[in-house]
Order: C-alpha cells, then structure tokens, then sequence
C-alpha cells in the first residue's frame, strides 16, 4: 500500500526554497526539518545536498508514514529515518544520548506557525535553542506580517480564515517570532521575500 501524501503547495514552492537554501545552508552537518508534511520536501531537497544529513520528522503518524514511503520511493544516502517529534516537548528525540547524527547545523521548517498554536512557535525556537549547534542556521518559511500589517491582502482573508477555524492560528508578526528567537540564542539575519507573499526568517544561533 502507498501511503505517500502529496502537497500542491510543496510542488510550487521547492525550488524556490532550494535556491535560497543552496546560499545558505551549513555545507556539514545534519539538518533537522520540524514538520515534514508529505516528506515531499525531504526527498527533493536531500540529494542537493549529499554533504549534509537530513532528519525529517513530524507529529502525526500517518505523515510519518507518508515520509517512509516518499524515502522508499525516492531514496538517498544522506536521508535518515523519520522521527516522531512534538516541538512543543521539552526534550526531542535527537537529544537523547543514542542519536547518531549529531551535529544539527540547521534546522529547517515550512508552513507551520501558523497553522498552528503560539506555544508551538514557542517550542521550535525553545528546541531549536537546545538541539542546534553553535553557528548553526534556522530557517523558517511561510506568511508573515510585518510591524503588524499584512503583506497582501490574500494573506489578510487567509488570516481571516485560519482564524475562524481555530482561534489560536493565525499569520504571525515577523517582530514577534523574531523576539521569540532571542530568548532562545538565534539572532535574526535576514527575511527573504519568496513567491506568493512568503518569507524565508533566516536566524543564526550565537
């Protein structure tokens, strides 16, 4: 059986999302991506890079599945098993003392904050602080407002809606999440404009 999910979203936004990662990723290391969704971007972007480790993860488990089965049909060296991983958790399964593929040089997450509560905002910055390397890269894609107003107004009616849905999503402020990096040791280097009123918040870890 094929359990594989597939993102339109993802389709139309990987290689713009390559491209800025081609710039800046680490050239060494493991790169841990929060919320893999389809597992789509995984298998994409991982022979990119054969220098680097690429550890996807998510919450759900049918995602998790679908992840396994995108690996199985587009495998590559440098791409390691799935994990289960809740970034609200105060400890993440790559911390514990067995994991093989340390050092996190970047972290990598898309179209997750806010679709989601604050608190797991919170807690990927929070681990984010805990799991990556000094001089290591957070990289973090998806809408944003900035100094509170809306970049378009597509983004302000999809606000609207997340919002409707559940009181606790909503678009972001870009000052925000940068204020929420801080407490945790990121420092924000850039936001790069990317298609269809998206960002990409690249921080640093100090």
């Amino acid at each position: 059986m094929d359990r594989r999910q597939y993102s339109a979203s993802a389709m139309r936004n990987r290689d713009p999302i390559l491209d800025v990662l081609k710039t800046h990723l680490p050239t060494s290391g493991t790169v841990l991506e929060i919320a893999s969704g389809s597992g789509e971007h995984a298998v994409h972007f991982a022979p990119q890079f054969p220098n680097l480790n690429w550890q996807a993860t998510n919450y759900e488990d049918t995602q998790l599945d679908s992840v396994i089965d995108w690996i199985a049909h587009l495998p590559s060296g440098n791409l390691l098993p799935p994990l289960k991983l809740d970034a609200t958790a105060s400890v993440w399964p790559i911390e514990s003392a067995g994991y093989p593929a340390r050092p996190v040089t970047a972290v990598f997450n898309v179209n997750t904050i806010h679709i989601s509560p604050w608190r797991v905002c919170e807690g990927l910055m929070a681990g984010t602080g805990r799991t990556l390397e000094k001089g290591g890269r957070l990289f973090i894609y998806g809408p944003f407002k900035v100094e509170g107003q809306h970049t378009a107004a597509t983004n302000k009616d999809f606000d609207v809606w997340l919002r409707a849905e559940n009181a606790d999503y909503g678009i972001r402020d870009q000052g925000a999440v940068v204020a929420e990096a801080k407490k945790n040791g990121l420092t924000h280097l850039i936001a790069i404009p990317m298609p269809a009123n998206n960002f990409i918040q690249i921080f640093d870890h100090i």
